[in-house]
């Protein structure tokens, strides 16, 4: 099963990134999915469903570590394929 997720992190500061906006790219971009867009008002990354539930996993914890108050995902399912 192939998945879509879009996200964004929040609070939100316009003049620099806060910390957990920064985790959260870090974590998309090491991870092994297909795509990765990341910009300041939402992300999306796609990918088999098991490395995308794995960057999801550690996107919500390492965000919240890093001082998110707030994470908005929408996980979307695309297709079938490996996962």
């Amino acid at each position: 099963m192939r998945l879509r997720v879009e996200f964004t992190t929040e609070p939100f500061d316009l003049d620099e990134a806060p910390a957990h906006a920064v985790v959260a790219r870090e974590v998309v971009e090491a991870a092994e999915l297909d795509a990765v867009d990341v910009g300041p008002f939402g992300n999306t990354v796609e990918g088999g469903a098991d490395a995308v539930l794995t960057a999801v996993d550690a996107l919500l914890r390492k965000s919240l570590e890093a001082g998110a108050t707030r994470i908005s995902l929408q996980v979307n399912v695309i297709g079938e394929g490996a996962a």
